[in-house]
């Protein structure tokens, strides 16, 4: 059995927890939090300590899971327990990506362990998806759709908007443009033109809504490049309708071949998420079983998903694997 640690216990640690429990190879043994342990019930019957503490328990962990946020925890826990463990993260700001891979490398290797970052869907199966579209059709373009689903980041942003109570925001691919690419003709596409945000905000009573408004869809760096509706409702209805983590998206790829490249191709890869996180934890929960597996090999240092084999992913052997999938 596969001993998994999860360090943090919030969404991602839980849906891990489910994830576990469909796989027969693997079990959670403990977990690691900053609040009070005994204020902690997990949905395994994992033993819950002290996150500080951490360190007395490697004997019971062979991968251990980092279940925190990618603005501040990952990029400083990551590499403090790569130095100690094999560990698995999500850390999903694509563009402190190649730092955080040197971050984890260092102290992976230092620590004789095998760190694999960036593990969900995007980044994660969509990267895989965009490399492999652009190995193949190498005349070509790659397109990234998002949605329809719920951005936790842009709804906590629209939440630190004065008067605002709550909040949930949505992405949502513009149909027009999904056309468009799936037409091959390859368009040259905006921000704007490609997806729309749309608001459901309950304000505090009294509040000036078309403030709250103008503060939404001018917000830099979230809502200002996009076309953004906002909804004003209650919280009775936000609770009601709104209460889910659903997400997903497409990954396009583009491409012509021939002697004239007369010949139009389209791959495409989509999602449909019911809850976000506990998909995030199922791709998570694979890429655990391949960091023990590399570690067990002797391997060490970081990975990324462009580094590990799919046979690793695997609960089956590699006869199994070539007998019933290929």
């Amino acid at each position: 059995m596969i001993k998994i640690g999860l360090y943090g216990y919030g969404n991602i640690a839980r849906g891990v927890e489910c994830a576990v429990k469909q796989n027969s190879d693997m079990v959670v043994t403990c977990v690691f939090t900053r609040r009070d342990p005994s204020t902690v019930t997990t949905i395994s019957g994992a033993a819950v300590y002290k996150a500080d503490s951490i360190l007395s328990h490697k004997d019971e962990i062979d991968v251990l899971i980092m279940c925190g946020g990618s603005a501040t925890d990952l990029p400083e826990q990551t590499p403090a327990m790569a130095k100690h463990f094999n560990v698995v993260d999500s850390f999903d700001t694509h563009k402190n990506i190649p730092m955080h891979f040197e971050n984890v490398d260092k102290a992976a290797r230092e620590g004789g362990n095998v760190g694999v970052i960036s593990v969900g869907w995007d980044p994660g199966m969509f990267s895989l998806n965009r490399l492999y579209g652009s190995c193949i059709l190498t005349d070509g373009a790659d397109y990234t759709f998002w949605g329809k689903g719920v951005s936790q980041g842009h709804s906590d942003a629209i939440r630190r908007v004065e008067g605002v109570l709550d909040a949930r925001q949505y992405t949502i691919p513009v149909e027009e443009a999904l056309d468009a690419v799936r037409s091959g003709s390859q368009p040259q596409l905006t921000t704007r033109q490609k997806h729309t945000r749309e608001c459901f905000v309950v304000a505090k009573e009294g509040a000036d809504l078309a403030r709250i408004e103008k503060d939404i869809v001018t917000m830099k760096n979230y809502f200002d490049e996009y076309d953004t509706t906002v909804h004003f409702i209650s919280q009775e209805e936000l609770d009601r309708d709104h209460k889910g983590i659903p997400h997903g998206g497409f990954v396009i790829r583009t491409g012509k071949t021939g002697a004239n490249l007369e010949h139009n191709h389209v791959i495409e890869y989509s999602l449909k998420l019911d809850s976000n996180p506990e998909f995030t934890s199922c791709v998570i929960t694979a890429y655990a079983r391949a960091a023990y597996r590399m570690a067990q090999e002797g391997m060490s240092g970081c990975k990324t998903v462009f580094d590990i084999p799919p046979a690793y992913l695997s609960s089956k052997s590699g006869e199994e694997l070539r007998k019933e999938m290929l």
